[in-house]
Parts: structure tokens; sequence; C-alpha cells
């Protein structure tokens, strides 16, 4: 049995859930508003000022998305209530980052600016060299992260590129001379 399936996920006094035919939820707090439909195997009842996940069969994929839903609702109630925030930083000669309007301009070292339109309930902030994504929805600003930093990953040898804050590159040495 999943240890985190079974705990439930506490509802804070300024966000609203609503859960319809037990697999679809709608939850509304102060940062926005996320809706979500689990697959019929799962059942969320709302019992006092909580929610709890329920597996309605014991096969494979009901016990793989029973940890799964308890997790998803838990992140919806803490990105209507708090948010979430990632943290992107540029590493190397020349690369900057600047906001003009919805569209992020970077320049990576190619021989083109890279724009990139931001999309909805994200909000991004450039300070020298530090990028800031923050959004109520977790799957978004991470999908926004990755697509990001897929613009120039970190190279192993110089350690050039977009990184996340706290992410550490291995470094490997270079060619050596004879």
């Amino acid at each position: 049995m999943s240890r985190i399936g079974r705990l439930p996920v506490e509802i804070p006094n300024k966000v609203k859930v609503s859960i319809k035919n037990g697999t679809y939820i709608n939850v509304e707090g102060p940062l926005g508003k996320l809706e979500k439909k689990f697959p019929p195997v799962i059942e969320l009842k709302e019992e006092g000022n909580s929610i709890i996940v329920v597996k309605k069969s014991e096969n494979k994929f009901a016990k793989s998305m029973y940890g799964t839903a308890r997790a998803v609702v838990n992140n919806m109630i803490i990105g209507v209530s708090k948010g979430f925030v990632k943290q992107l930083q540029l590493e190397g000669v020349g690369y900057r980052a600047e906001i003009a309007g919805k569209i992020l301009k970077l320049a990576l070292g190619y021989s083109h600016p890279i724009e990139f339109q931001i999309p909805e309930n994200i909000e991004i902030k450039v300070e020298r060299n530090l990028i800031s994504i923050k959004g109520f929805d977790k799957e978004l600003v991470g999908s926004v992260a990755a697509k990001i930093r897929s613009f120039r990953k970190p190279e192993p040898y110089k350690g050039k590129g977009i990184r996340y804050v706290d992410e550490k590159i291995i470094r490997k040495a270079g060619k050596t001379a004879k």
C-alpha cells in the first residue's frame, strides 16, 4: 500500500475545493484556479477539512495512480495558496536575458537571439543572470523551466549554459597537451 496515497490532504482556509463524481476536482485559491480529472480507478472524497484518495480496485494501474493522485491534489492546493518558483542561472560570456512584454529574449551565443513566448499564468523575472519562473501550476512551471533550459543545456567542460540554481554540473577534464 502506498504510504503517500493514504495520507489525507489538508485544505487551508483560503482554498475552496469541489469534487464531482469522485474523479473530477476543482481547486480555487487566492492565486488562481486549477481543475483535474483523474482515472476512474481513483476516487476522491472530502471529509471535514481534508481530501482522502481511495483506490477502487487492487490492480497495478490503480496502485500506481494512488500515490500519484494524492501528490497531484496536494500540489494543486499548495499551488493556488502559495505558488511555485523555479530559478534558472545563465552561465557564460555574453549570455543575457531580458523581458519585452510577454516575450523572453535570450542571447545564448547563437547567431540569432531566441524569443520565448511566456504562457498565461506564468510570471518571469530577470535579474542579471538569474531567471525566476513563478506560477500556481507546478506542472506548467516545471515545463516552462525545462523548455528554457533546453535552449542551451550546460556543457561539462566549462559549465556554460542555462542551469537550475541548485543543479550541480559534473565537470570533465579537457584535452591535455603532449
